[in-house]
């Protein structure tokens, strides 16, 4: 059982904004990139990185889009109340 996930975000404002940056990166632009220079979070950074974390470390919605994807994975946007998040899970243990 996976105890722990490290994941990047990328948080903004809108729905629309996130499905934006979600097409950039499908089209080949870098997550922690798009993190720098868009992210409403303090993280974005650093690329989006919030190291590692556990279960009940994060709001609800976003520790289940996490612990529910596959490492290397780019999230659809994730509603929390902070905002729109895409997340990208870059680790587990």
């Amino acid at each position: 059982m996976v105890s722990e996930v490290r994941a990047s975000h990328i948080l903004v404002k809108t729905e629309q904004e996130a499905n934006d940056l979600l097409a950039q990166i499908q089209a080949g632009k870098k997550f922690e990139k798009l993190a720098k220079k868009h992210s409403d979070c303090p993280s974005g950074k650093n690329g989006g990185d919030l190291g590692f974390f556990g279960r009940g470390q994060m709001v609800r919605e976003f520790e289940n889009a996490a612990f529910n994807m596959e490492v290397g994975q780019v999230s659809p946007p994730v509603k929390t109340q902070f905002g729109y998040h895409l997340i990208k899970v870059t680790g587990k243990k």
